[in-house]
């Protein structure tokens, strides 16, 4: 199990368990964090479960793939440590992870 922090726009932070083989989309949903609504229901066909991934974390977070890359072009305020946490897999390597929801999602 994995312990991650929701960051939203204003600094409000919320610490979640997360079982491993969930996506960090999953996670979010499933405890009503405000700002990751996830549309698609996590198949990566949509872009409102964007958040910033804190940089320490990225390399763990695993590759950007093509579907994903092209759906975050549809996100406001792409930034290098953009993802979709629908894409995103919890691992125990994820413990502490940190992700901040745009505030163009609130």
């Amino acid at each position: 199990m994995a312990k991650i922090t929701f960051i939203s726009h204003n600094g409000t932070e919320r610490t979640l368990e997360a079982r491993n083989g969930m996506s960090v989309m999953e996670v979010a949903v499933n405890n009503s964090v405000p700002g990751i609504d996830a549309d698609c229901g996590g198949a990566c066909a949509c872009a409102t479960c964007h958040v910033y991934v804190d940089p320490a974390f990225l390399a763990l977070a695993g590759e950007q793939q093509e579907m994903e890359k092209s759906m975050l072009d549809f996100a406001e305020n792409v930034k290098p440590n953009s993802r979709l946490s629908c894409q995103i897999k919890v691992t125990d390597a994820l413990d502490g992870l940190r992700v901040t929801t745009p505030e163009s999602q609130h």
